[in-house]
């Protein structure tokens, strides 16, 4: 569509866009269209005249401001339909009684101009095929035959005045051109506030960015995966924790279960006093039983102290302790005895 022609909305010049883009070509300027005015102005000021310049009617309207234009680009239908008679074009209220009585299908038509308060703009049949040539937008949209009646009849329902453009428009490029082909839209043009937004938001996350990567070195985007590698390592360090106390509980158990007279530092340098024989490691184990047998009798009820030999420990253990609590308690103290001569080792 890079063949039709499309004004962009530039202050209140509407009008000027609206005839532009109905004739496809640059054929109004604003001084041109401020002639137009100036000219409906001066019929309007004679008209007034002929009543008496005394008048006091006369007087108001010499008071008024020009109904034609203003200082912000806004022009009359007056003006607009003038600057149409140069090209021997008429202006038809479409949406009048008079007009809806004919019947005729919108489709049949060749051009609309469409006005809603002070904002003017055309929609065009160019080739087969009709387009809204709104300034406000970004570029035409393609409007389907089936959709040109519905539209129009959402405009009206919206408050716009709807003018038919009766005769001959100039011949131009695009019309020629897409008589030949159909084109294709796959996207709806935006309006043109809607891309302005659209690129200041942009604009304002880019210059966010920017901030934040600025006072952070350039590593500001990293800052969610420096707390995720925190926590990793924070996890990792526990793990290896529960993992070193493992290996404590484990190599306890395998000494624990040896019952011979070999250094439970066996794996480590030698020192002096870390060597444990199985006598010294069973005396211990007598001595946490009866401190756990104590604890478990009930007041009034002193247990007798275990015999020093093997047969009478389990005699008199038996009662008081399962086999698994055993294995426990034994695990536990040699657990202690360990992890106290690592800690000795350390010390030198």
């Amino acid at each position: 569509m890079e063949s039709i022609f499309h004004e962009k909305q530039e202050g209140s010049l509407c009008a000027q866009h609206c005839l532009n883009n109905l004739l496809q070509g640059e054929y109004f300027s604003p001084v041109e269209l401020s002639s137009i005015a100036h000219q409906l102005d001066e019929e309007e000021r004679m008209r007034m005249a002929e009543g008496g310049v005394t008048s006091e009617d006369y007087r108001t309207f010499l008071q008024q401001p020009s109904g034609n234009m203003d200082d912000s680009g806004f022009f009359s239908i007056q003006v607009i339909s003038n600057a149409l008679k140069v090209w021997g074009l008429e202006l038809i209220l479409f949406n009048s009684p008079e007009y809806q009585r004919l019947r005729i299908d919108p489709i049949n038509e060749r051009s609309f101009i469409c006005n809603y308060k002070e904002h003017w703009f055309t929609v065009r049949k160019l080739g087969k095929q009709w387009f809204n040539l709104n300034s406000l937008l970004t570029g035409p949209e393609l409007i389907s035959d089936t959709y040109l009646a519905l539209f129009l009849a959402q405009l009206q329902q919206e408050g716009y005045s709807i003018f038919v453009v009766k005769g001959d428009l100039p011949d131009c490029e695009a019309d020629q051109l897409l008589q030949m082909i159909r084109v294709q839209q796959m996207h709806r043009p935006k309006l043109i506030g809607e891309e302005l937004a659209q690129l200041k938001e942009q604009r304002v996350q880019k210059t966010d960015l920017e901030r934040v990567l600025e006072a952070n070195d350039g590593s500001g985007m990293l800052d969610d995966d420096e707390e995720d590698l925190q926590r990793a390592l924070a996890l990792s360090r526990q793990e290896i924790d529960l993992e070193d106390e493992e290996a404590d509980l484990r190599r306890a158990i395998q000494l624990s279960m040896q019952g011979t007279s070999r250094n439970i530092c066996q794996d480590t340098p030698q020192t002096s006093g870390t060597h444990l024989t199985s006598e010294e490691l069973r005396k211990r184990r007598e001595a946490y039983f009866e401190k756990q047998q104590q604890q478990q009798d009930p007041p009034g009820h002193p247990c007798e102290k275990p015999n020093t030999s093997s047969g009478a420990l389990d005699s008199d253990l038996g009662d008081a302790m399962s086999e698994e609590d055993m294995l426990q308690a034994a695990v536990t103290m040699s657990l202690e005895t360990v992890r106290s001569n690592f800690k000795t080792e350390g010390k030198k």
